[in-house]
């Protein structure tokens, strides 16, 4: 019986730790990117090129608002996922 402890501990441990890691990198990996894609770069360095005043952070900040939906929604299927399949646990009735 108690290997069969062990062993879920190792599962969830390896999990959690699995989870925290993939946070951690998505977490990071818009400031890396600095969230322009090709044609957003391209139309920001024409327009700079028209007027030297072309300020690029509203357009940025736009870019990561628009990321941030799907990890919102991944978030919320998730969510509702773990509600599902795992039930709360009823307090036992002394």
């Amino acid at each position: 019986m108690v290997p069969d402890v062990v062993l879920v501990m190792k599962k969830t441990f390896l999990a959690s730790a699995f989870a925290l890691l993939l946070g951690i990198i998505l977490s990071l990996a818009p400031l890396a990117s600095q969230a322009q894609c090709t044609m957003c770069k391209s139309q920001v360095e024409a327009a700079r090129q028209e007027r030297d005043d072309y300020d690029v952070a509203g357009l940025n900040k736009g870019i990561v608002y628009m990321m941030t939906v799907p990890y919102i929604l991944m978030g919320a299927v998730g969510y509702f996922w773990y509600r599902r399949t795992h039930p709360k646990t009823k307090a036992a009735k002394a």
